[in-house]
């Protein structure tokens, strides 16, 4: 949060939740009501030779530190940009000899942060970070376990001097990561590359059918002075108007799950009973299981037959299988469900959803976009209408359609996700500047479609032949 938008909202006490942040005026939708950089944040270690360290950007060359060789960078000025955040980190691991697992190394981080501000809060925040609610109280055995293991990794490798902290003290910290984490995702959206702290953020709380969404900013990093850059940062924006008073909500886990499935999550990972509106009357859970239109007795095979598939296909995903991931998908699972469960039950959206996603990576567009479009028409049923998860999928959904020679569907399903993203994400994002440039480049195809019909014959390009910008064509590849 930066001292401009402070003011824009109030921490109040919201009873059994905890604390809570209300709106301290209007806002229309799409607003950012606040942003603030990261308090500490680590790139996943599986991703960690493929993701900046500062931006949290993925690039085909990243440099090395040459020191613990462990962490990347885009180039020097994104490591001269994180030198301040690295250089205990960097000290640690050449100590070490080795980099520790990524819940250590932000914990670490943390501490370093902590000791760097002595405890205090900074003028952006509203709390200190070590007044954030944990619930180690409420951990299992096998997480007590597991947490007592870290605290012994963390004591071998974080170092402050002579400074040591209680074993008490670091458990505290880790609980505090584990239930006010946040996951960073690349500059594309499309998959978590990390996890960061975010003070202010975590005040916020959550809703199955929020009011805002928390989205990563990565920042402008084209500057040659490191000094010149803006920090990566969250944005937590408006999905819709919010009066002056009203709490401010995001949701911690996707709509998309029956709502006792979504409360049994939130019971696990962050420790309370989700009472909301959506949860508490179980909106929604009817669609999400639906029949089509005068069927009953086959849902309960056809539904056990589809979890079944669904475990096997991921399976075969994983393995890089796709050409059985296709067999499966098309010949066998959703010719199942074909009229017997609705296109909004959501095994039907998890398949329609693969199926998508890997007959694009074969470049079968014609048969990926029927899936995707009608993935798009049973999300659109589902998730609220500002929704990014949504956005995104109408995104990928407007990219085949448009690769598959479907100009005119794709564009509009672009110019669809377009409005989306502008709320959720706001023009500066790069997602959203992806985006636009799509949106002109099918805009001038359909121009000159419309023209000639002759110069784009329907139905019959492929990826090859089209006039793609790169960006377009990375986003394809990334799905």
């Amino acid at each position: 949060m930066t001292a401009g938008n402070k003011e824009n909202v109030r921490v109040f006490d919201a009873g059994a939740k905890g604390r809570g942040l209300k709106a301290s005026k209007e806002f229309s939708t799409g607003e950012v009501v606040f942003a603030e950089p990261s308090y500490s944040a680590v790139v996943f270690d599986s991703l960690a030779f493929q993701v900046c360290h500062c931006c949290f950007r993925r690039q085909a060359q990243l440099h090395r530190c040459g020191q613990c060789r462990f962490a990347h960078y885009c180039n020097r000025t994104c490591q001269t940009a994180c030198w301040e955040e690295h250089k205990q980190e960097c000290a640690a691991i050449r100590k070490s000899g080795k980099a520790p697992s990524e819940s250590i190394r932000l914990a670490a981080r943390v501490l370093w942060r902590l000791h760097k501000d002595n405890g205090l809060a900074s003028d952006s925040q509203l709390v200190s970070v070590d007044q954030l609610q944990e619930h180690v109280d409420q951990l299992s055995q096998e997480q007590l376990q597991q947490l007592q293991t870290e605290v012994r990794v963390l004591q071998d490798y974080w170092s402050y001097g002579s400074k040591q902290h209680s074993v008490e003290y670091i458990s505290h910290i880790f609980g505090i990561i584990k239930c006010n984490g946040f996951t960073l995702t690349d500059q594309r959206g499309l998959q978590a590359v990390g996890v960061g702290l975010f003070p202010n953020l975590a005040l916020v709380n959550h809703d199955c059918w929020p009011n805002c969404t928390a989205i990563l900013n990565h920042g402008n990093h084209s500057a040659v002075s490191s000094a010149l850059h803006s920090p990566r940062r969250i944005e937590v924006r408006t999905l819709g108007k919010i009066s002056e008073g009203e709490e401010l909500t995001v949701s911690y886990v996707d709509f998309l799950q029956l709502s006792a499935d979504r409360q049994k999550q939130l019971k696990e990972q962050f420790h309370f009973e989700c009472s909301c509106k959506h949860c508490s009357q179980h909106i929604s859970d009817d669609l999400m299981m639906a029949a089509t239109d005068g069927q009953d007795s086959p849902i309960q095979e056809v539904s056990a037959f589809s979890k079944e598939s669904l475990e096997k296909i991921e399976k075969s995903r994983l393995d890089g299988d796709y050409s059985e991931v296709r067999h499966c998908l098309c010949r066998e699972c959703l010719q199942k469900q074909r009229g017997v469960l609705a296109d909004t039950h959501l095994h039907r959206l998890r398949v329609l959803s693969i199926a998508a996603e890997v007959l694009s990576t074969l470049r079968q567009f014609s048969e990926a976009a029927d899936y995707a479009r009608k993935m798009v028409e049973g999300y659109m049923k589902l998730y609220h209408p500002n929704n990014a998860l949504l956005g995104m999928a109408i995104m990928r959904a407007g990219v085949t359609l448009w690769h598959a020679g479907q100009i005119e569907e794709g564009h509009s399903l672009i110019c669809k996700a377009y409005s989306i993203l502008m709320v959720t994400h706001g023009p500066n994002h790069s997602v959203t500047r992806d985006l636009e440039k799509m949106r002109t480049q099918t805009e001038q195809e359909l121009k000159m479609l419309q023209q000639n019909t002759e110069v784009y014959p329907p139905k019959k390009q492929n990826i090859s032949s089209c006039s793609t910008d790169g960006s377009a064509k990375a986003f394809l590849r990334e799905q």
